[in-house]
């Protein structure tokens, strides 16, 4: 029996889509099932962004039917002790305490799911010392507490390395090791807790032994393109992202999607757009910061921008599986 014109054209039609899909992950549709709204704290390199843009660039790309709203309100200086040392900016002004508007950001954005990546500031550069450890430790209990009190969940992420080479705090690294052990060590206690340290620090020793003069950063605290990269590589990877295991950088990972340099641009200016809109409307005590638009014009120019996200990585049809 031979099928009418038209549905040999439907046929090679579908022929024709399911070559389009994507191979399917192993074991996951998604690797946020449950979230729809990540808030993302930090401090001045959470505030810079590029790991955040890239989570959400891979997200895009690999999973165009799950919308996550990524909102970034990483706030320069900011520690989650409450610490600030002598002197702070030039004596202008002391550190933020994440707390003091801790209360106004989760009310305001809701979140399903808070990304929070803190302790570079919080042992204000110095060696160790088990008081500055305490008001770090307990300043994370309390955030934890904040961010279950509202129903939402709490993904931590360790700092990121400090190089001491480049970097003004004889002894710091020690610190920020510790630190980050101290966080990986509550996994046993229930925390969900994403090592970034451990791997940027392997590829600082492992590159500078090779170079010298290589860095991840050139002041020793704020990193590059590639920091940043090693950064939403190792949250990706705890999230369960099965394909970056051999991806070097960001711009190998969005190759994958034949818009994917596209996608990526957008994503920044969505997200350089937003930060500084929301931070401005929650308020917080940081000089200096760029006044961000009023929200409600952010959002409508941000709404646009995620048009054209979702034109360049349109939703999949039903039954096309998702990921890379």
């Amino acid at each position: 029996m031979t099928c009418p014109p038209l549905g040999r054209h439907v046929l090679l039609l579908l022929l024709a889509l399911q070559a389009l899909c994507p191979r399917l992950l192993p074991a996951a549709d998604t690797i946020l099932p449950d979230a729809r709204r990540v808030l993302i704290l930090g401090d001045s390199i959470t505030y810079s962004g590029q790991y955040a843009e890239f989570i959400k660039a891979y997200v895009v790309t690999r999973f165009p039917n799950h919308h996550v709203e990524f909102l970034n309100l990483g706030l320069p200086s900011e520690t989650v002790s409450g610490l600030s040392e002598e002197g702070h900016a030039g004596g202008k002004f002391p550190r933020p305490n994440l707390h003091e508007r801790l209360t106004r950001v989760l009310d305001n954005t809701q979140p399903d799911l808070v990304l929070a990546c803190y302790g570079m500031n919080d042992g204000i550069y110095l060696p160790y010392s088990p008081e500055r450890f305490a008001a770090f430790t307990n300043g994370l209990v309390q955030l934890r507490k904040q961010v279950a009190d509202r129903g939402a969940r709490i993904l931590h992420v360790t700092p990121p390395v400090f190089d001491e080479t480049k970097g003004r705090g004889p002894g710091y690294g020690d610190t920020l090791d510790r630190y980050s052990a101290w966080m990986l060590d509550r996994r046993a206690d229930g925390w969900d807790v994403a090592d970034a340290h451990e791997p940027m620090k392997q590829v600082l020793n492992e590159r500078r032994q090779a170079d010298p003069d290589f860095f991840l950063a050139g002041d020793g605290v704020h990193v590059g393109e590639l920091g940043h990269w090693i950064m939403a590589k190792a949250i990706l990877r705890h999230l369960g992202a099965t394909d970056l295991d051999n991806v070097e950088s960001a711009a190998a990972m969005i190759s994958t999607h034949p818009n994917g340099v596209e996608i990526l641009k957008l994503i920044q200016q969505k997200q350089r757009l937003l930060k500084d809109a929301w931070l401005t409307d929650t308020g917080h005590q940081r000089p200096g910061m760029n006044k961000g638009l009023p929200l409600a014009e952010a959002q409508a120019k941000a709404a646009q921008l995620e048009a054209q996200i979702q034109a360049l990585a349109p939703p999949l049809l039903p039954g096309c599986p998702q990921g890379p």
